[in-house]
């Protein structure tokens, strides 16, 4: 029975890899929304900034005042989210470049040997 044990341990151990790997993924994708609703929100203040003064006056200060709440309020969760991540990593052990790279140790590629043809006959 202990090898069945040893089994269960294995798969149970691999599970929990696995999970981790999906918890990780979701915080990722999760953090990069919200850093693209943060761009979004600092693209719209720009254009209303921009759009204000191309009008020859300024942008009103409630409208500037709403956009600045927005884009902290997003800029506040996606640092809280880069910070949760950052946390699961460490847990994990793992960087950003390993998630980067799809966390999957891989061999060096070696180049392929170049075999030189068999010499040719000429007389013949």
């Amino acid at each position: 029975m202990a090898i069945w044990d040893k089994v269960k341990q294995g798969i149970d151990k691999a599970g929990k890899a696995a999970q981790d790997v999906f918890d990780e993924g979701k915080l990722r994708l999760d953090a990069y929304r919200a850093r693209e609703q943060t761009d979004k929100a600092a693209e719209a203040l720009g254009y209303a900034v921009f759009r204000a003064a191309d009008a020859g006056g300024e942008l009103a200060a409630d409208a500037r005042e709403r956009l600045i709440a927005a884009m902290r309020a997003l800029d506040a969760e996606a640092r809280r989210l880069e910070t949760e991540l950052a946390a699961a990593r460490a847990a994990n052990g793992t960087t950003e470049a390993d998630t980067a790279a799809g966390s999957v140790p891989t061999a060096p590629v070696q180049p392929p040997v170049q075999q030189s043809a068999p010499p040719t006959d000429t007389q013949g």
